[in-house]
Parts: structure tokens; C-alpha cells; sequence
């Protein structure tokens, strides 16, 4: 069985940028900038020292490279063929430990290796797919009983569409335009309600602010544009 959970518009998007991932000044330089934020925050909860750990829809594998280097075992998987030969070779050529890359989806790898990992990591990825839900779904399916599962998406309100899309694509140049459609994004009832749905338990949540002007990343309360949520499947 093979997904149809993809638009090729979007595999397209971040292909034609591939070689761009590890530029920490490029396209990418706000994945730079978070990373630690994120990986604190995924490690805080859920130790990965010498855990199972997958990232779904790893792109180029800065995130995936980061939980190898905290300890953990970690399979990245996109779709995205350029974006995964990019993080094999960078892989490659830091020596990264205990992490490899496959161009699976959630759905068939959910399949193929349910009750397998540890932690799993969904970051920035619900809001490019058709059928979100579906992902969610996978992502509890591969968990094991008691394991952990990060998602980070962005919120569809006024202010989202404002930060994200104006301001991050238009006025600051932060992502390359058209990197986001305000109608994919997600509310956090919405991502909530489709873990519910899967099997996962509401854990945590933290937004993540910018500054513009400092050009400085955090994590606080305020989930009305970036938020991350932690979740735990029951045992």
C-alpha cells in the first residue's frame, strides 16, 4: 500500500530548496534558530538518550540531527527525495551517530512498524499535507504504549495569517514566498481533537514568539501562532 497523503506542489517546494538546508543563513535560517528551542523542549519531556526516536517529515534532517547528537536512535522520513539526500550527506560528512533517513510516509511506515519508537516528532509538517488527521493517526499507531509524540504546527487566525505569511514571507523575507496557505493551517482544538481521536493524551503545549527586531526566538504560553504540543499514548 502506497499513501496518497501528499501534494506534489509541496514536495516540489521544498525540493527546488534542498540544497539550501544546512545554509544557516538561507531560506532555512528560522529552523536554524528554533532547533535548540525545540530539541530543549522534545528533550525535557521525553529523555532520548538511547530512545527509539522518529522524526516525521524531516526535510533536510536538522531536527532528526539534533535528537542523534542528544543520544537518541533516530530514523528521519520524508518524501521529499532531494531533501533526504541532503541530510544523508550531511549525515555523512559531521559523522552524525545513531541516525538514518528513509523516503517513506507516516502512513506506510505506520504499517510496516507500529508500537516501534520511543518519541516521535511531527515538526512544521501537519500544515503541507491534504489530510492532516491521517498523519496524526500514523504518528500514534508508530508510538509505543506510554510514548511520547511531538506535533508543532501554526495556528489559522488573523494574527497567523498576519505573522506567518505577511510578515515572515512578505515584509521580513524570513521563508521564501508561498512557503504557507493560511487555509492549511491548523487551531489547536482542531490538532487536539485529532489526537484525541488517534489514541493521544494532551500533555503540553508552548508557543513559540519572534522578535524582529532582536531577530530572537522563545517559547512561552501564547499559542497564537507557532505552537508546539506534546502528547502520550495511553499504556
Amino acid at each position: 500500500m502506497t499513501t496518497t497523503n501528499v501534494d506534489p506542489a509541496e514536495l516540489a517546494k521544498f525540493s527546488e530548496l534542498a540544497h539550501r538546508w544546512w545554509d544557516v543563513n538561507s531560506e532555512f535560517r528560522p529552523l536554524h534558530q528554533i532547533n535548540p528551542l525545540r530539541l530543549d523542549w522534545i528533550n525535557g519531556m521525553a529523555p532520548l538518550k538511547d530512545k527509539q526516536v522518529l522524526d516525521v517529515g524531516c526535510g533536510g534532517g536538522i531536527l532528526s540531527d539534533a535528537m542523534a547528537r542528544a543520544g537518541g536512535h533516530v530514523t528521519g522520513i520524508d518524501l521529499a527525495t532531494k531533501s533526504l539526500k541532503v541530510a544523508q550527506l550531511h549525515a555523512l560528512e559531521t559523522q552524525t551517530p545513531n541516525v538514518s533517513y528513509r523516503e517513506i510516509s507516516a502512513e506506510d511506515i505506520a504499517a510496516e512498524s507500529p508500537s516501534q519508537f520511543d518519541v516521535v516528532t511531527c515538526m512544521e509538517m501537519l500544515e503541507h499535507v491534504p489530510d492532516p488527521a491521517s498523519v496524526v493517526n500514523a504518528c500514534a499507531r508508530l508510538v509505543k504504549p506510554g510514548g511520547w509524540v511531538f506535533f508543532s504546527t501554526l495556528n489559522r487566525n488573523p494574527k497567523s495569517f498576519l505573522f506567518a505569511i505577511v510578515g515572515a514571507e512578505y515584509v521580513l523575507n524570513l521563508l521564501p514566498r508561498g512557503t504557507h496557505e493560511y487555509a492549511k493551517f491548523i487551531r489547536p482544538s482542531e490538532l487536539a481533537s485529532f489526537c484525541r481521536t488517534a489514541g493521544l493524551a494532551l500533555q503540553a503545549t508552548k508557543g513559540l514568539q519572534y522578535n524582529p527586531l532582536t531577530r530572537r526566538y522563545w517559547l512561552d504560553g501564547n499559542t497564537s501562532v507557532n505552537y508546539m504540543i506534546a502528547t502520550q499514548r495511553a499504556l
